[in-house]
């Protein structure tokens, strides 16, 4: 039986390390639903970080029943049907767009909402483009041509986010474009949110660096609120994804070793980035201490679901179990269930080793989806 687990322990070191981040800072750091959006956890979460954003009405929501806390939220578009319910339970309540601002003024005012814009610095680190939010000509915030000489009335705060899995070196950087191309708009905001893409907790982050740039952004605009939502630094190398191989196959001298999990339904950012998930024991590169090679396929019939070579130790049999490292966040929210596959449990596993909550998925579940 496939299964996620998550750690607790390991959890709750990286969320030490995140808070003791943001009270040498002074800065405020939520979480990123986008990331990991698992509620059974969030009273564990809840110690730690002040609230959650959310991008969606769904995700306020949940973070509205289920961290008890008003949920920042930002969203690229808001339905309009939807607007007024997101407007009534958000905290912090950001717009993609100057029309969308405009559009929906009049509820917002009415409601004295604290609003912000989100704008693109036009900066960022990430090379694969499907996964960069600050190309010029992109739909994720307003460019500096677009913008007034004055913010427009009412606008209390400045959203960017352009990082992901980024060092604290990248987060200087932003902050500097930030300062040039939007300083006139900070000195008379209340909030300025940097987004996520902040990886604090991953080996050999600069976290003194990352506190230095952000005390010192803070002495620069001492009226501002500093916000960070990370999504991965929360839940890094925090749980993993545990498999059973169902099958061998081979053709022309490959190798396919047949899981019960789909790397397009279950980890779809192996395909989509992609990257190489790490397997406890195995290695993403041939040496004399792993001769034995797989290809790794997914049990859904499309035909790209597979992985390339990996290599063992010993060769692999049918009913051994593979473990997929750091599988965490990114996973269980961007599941799906194209060709009915199974869905893996997930679990939260206390110190002690014991599976303490546990959301199991059957035929019920696939089929609410469509009626």
């Amino acid at each position: 039986m496939a299964q996620y687990n998550l750690y607790e322990d390991k959890l709750r070191k990286n969320l030490e390390l995140v808070a003791d981040v943001a009270s040498a800072s002074d800065v405020t750091i939520i979480l990123a639903l986008k990331a990991f959006a698992y509620y059974p956890a969030f009273p564990i979460i809840a110690e730690y970080l002040k609230g959650a954003t959310a991008s969606s009405l769904n995700e306020a929501l949940l973070i509205k029943n289920h961290f008890g806390k008003p949920p920042h939220v930002y969203a690229p578009v808001y339905r309009p049907h939807e607007f007024e319910e997101v407007a009534d339970i958000a905290g912090h309540l950001t717009f993609n767009s100057l029309t969308e601002l405009e559009r929906y003024r009049s509820v917002w005012e009415a409601k004295g909402k604290s609003v912000g814009l989100r704008v693109n610095p036009e900066y960022s680190p990430v090379e694969t483009d499907l996964y960069n939010p600050a190309a010029k000509d992109g739909r994720l915030g307003e460019t500096l041509p677009n913008l007034p000489s004055t913010p427009p009335k009412g606008l209390k705060g400045l959203h960017v986010h352009t990082l992901c899995e980024s060092t604290a070196a990248n987060t200087a950087t932003l902050i500097e474009r930030v300062k040039a191309q939007f300083g006139h708009y900070l000195e008379q905001m209340e909030w300025l949110n940097l987004g996520g893409g902040h990886l604090m907790t991953k080996a050999g982050y600069d976290t003194d660096l990352l506190i230095k740039t952000l005390r010192a952004l803070r002495a620069r605009y001492p009226h501002l609120e500093v916000i960070l939502e990370p999504g991965s630094a929360h839940l890094w190398q925090t749980g993993d994804l545990r498999c059973t191989v169902l099958d061998v196959i081979e053709n022309y001298g490959q190798r396919t070793l047949m899981l019960d999990v789909s790397f397009t339904c279950h980890m779809p950012d192996t395909l989509e980035m992609p990257y190489r998930p790490q397997i406890t024991g195995a290695s993403t590169e041939a040496k004399d201490e792993f001769p034995y090679a797989y290809r790794l396929g997914g049990m859904s019939c499309l035909a790209g679901d597979y992985l390339d070579n990996y290599y063992f130790a010993q060769p692999v049999r049918v009913g051994d179990e593979l473990v997929f490292e750091d599988m965490a966040h990114y996973t269980t929210v961007k599941t799906t269930m194209f060709n009915g596959v199974p869905h893996p449990d997930i679990c939260l596993v206390d110190a002690h080793g014991e599976v303490t909550l546990r959301r199991s998925f059957g035929y019920a579940d696939y089929e609410s989806r469509m009626g």
